[in-house]
């Protein structure tokens, strides 16, 4: 998952729905269509003609790549979109959707492939041996495939898009698929005639095989399927060599369109500032980003403690009634300051509080001590209150 390190974070990802892998997904989708378009042609065409069943199945497959070519097509363009209001994580799911439409006619041409070969074979009478010209597309299709495969796979890792992945692989199924029928007319010239359609079955099976691949891994992206374990330790142990960072106890993760979004809670010192929890949490959303390409987005929430199994935190008061009930305590004791404002820290399922005063507001120096200890002592007695009763403890400061 790690694609790079660096010493200072900076401010935010790679865009990889960017123009260059825009372009780049078009131009490499357009040579699969006009190649597939050719050879598509070319295989039903000699296949019916040169007699080869293998050959008119390996069109069926080159055509399936086209439209799943043209579905790729499509949902480049609406993938590459950028985020607005109704969706606000982007447009990157297209790819996936794509992808499984992809599985599903994988799936559906092998069935039908299948179904026309075995009727074939058993029908020994209708077998007949395909012509040399049958033999020479076959082994022109596998070349252009292979070459597809290898295009194609180069802008996938370059860019790093599954749906140009899926087609890739389905390029090479598509070349693997044509030495078994190149193997299957072979056999069937030099004597052996239902080797044509059994290689009809073989690459069936390899087109069934792969559609149910890439569906299922698909359908688990769509349902918000996690990182692995690997991966999931290595965003971890980055977020832990921020400064500042002293735990992290949830993290959750999810896949769209080969990029990652994750939403991960850190704790930090329950004394810092608001301002500077926050200068916290934006540093590691910008070195994850930075460090990991694949993620697209990162959401950092801030804890004084791990309170990913707090049970206590509706029970405690909000600041208005914490602070009308010491301001009504306070008024109650002898000489008290007023009390210009109140710092509270909510942590371990109690409040602690801290007494802001103004110093010349006591009469003496030496009375802030002192007016300290009276309040500990007066609240050691409203252990029952149902506000102040969760006040763990006081503290008075001054300025």
């Amino acid at each position: 998952m790690n694609r790079g390190s660096s010493e200072q974070p900076s401010t935010g990802a790679l865009n990889h729905s960017g123009p260059r892998r825009y372009k780049a997904s078009i131009r490499i989708t357009l040579i699969g269509v006009l190649v597939n378009i050719g050879l598509a042609t070319a295989q039903f065409l000699v296949g019916i003609i040169g007699h080869s069943q293998a050959l008119v199945a390996d069109g069926v497959h080159t055509l399936s790549d086209l439209i799943s070519d043209v579905i790729v097509f499509l949902a480049i363009r609406q993938g590459s979109k950028e985020a607005d209001r109704e969706h606000p994580y982007g447009h990157s799911r297209f790819e996936t959707v794509a992808t499984v439409a992809v599985g599903v006619l994988l799936g559906v041409a092998a069935v039908g492939i299948v179904m026309r070969a075995i009727e074939r074979l058993l029908e020994p009478g209708e077998i007949v041996v395909p012509t040399l010209s049958a033999l020479i597309v076959a082994a022109v299709a596998v070349g252009a495939k292979e070459a597809l495969y290898r295009f194609t796979i180069l802008v996938a890792d370059r860019f790093d898009s599954s749906l140009l992945r899926a087609n890739a692989w389905h390029h090479r199924s598509d070349a693997l698929s044509s030495v078994i029928v190149l193997v299957g007319i072979g056999g069937s010239i030099a004597g052996i005639p239902v080797l044509d359609g059994v290689a009809a079955i073989i690459v069936a099976i390899m087109i069934g095989r792969m559609g149910w691949r890439l569906g299922w891994e698909a359908t688990q992206e769509l349902v918000d399927t996690g990182l692995d374990e690997n991966q999931l330790s290595e965003l971890k142990s980055a977020v832990m060599e921020v400064e500042g960072v002293e735990g992290l106890h949830m993290m959750r993760t999810r896949r769209m369109g080969g990029r990652a979004l994750v939403d991960l809670h850190i704790e930090v010192d329950g004394e810092v500032s608001i301002s500077e929890g926050h200068h916290i949490s934006e540093k590691v959303r910008c070195f994850l980003l930075d460090k990991f390409e694949e993620l697209t987005d990162v959401m950092v929430h801030i804890d004084p403690e791990d309170d990913q199994f707090e049970e206590d935190v509706q029970k405690l008061p909000n600041r208005h009634n914490l602070e009308e009930a010491l301001k009504e305590h306070f008024e109650r004791l002898p000489h008290a300051p007023s009390v210009e404002h109140f710092n509270f820290h909510y942590l371990n399922g109690q409040v602690q509080v801290e007494a802001v005063v103004s110093l010349s507001a006591l009469p003496q120096e030496g009375d802030l001590l002192g007016f300290r200890d009276l309040l500990r002592r007066s609240l050691a007695d409203c252990a029952d209150d149902p506000v102040l009763g969760l006040v763990s403890s006081i503290d008075v400061l001054y300025h």
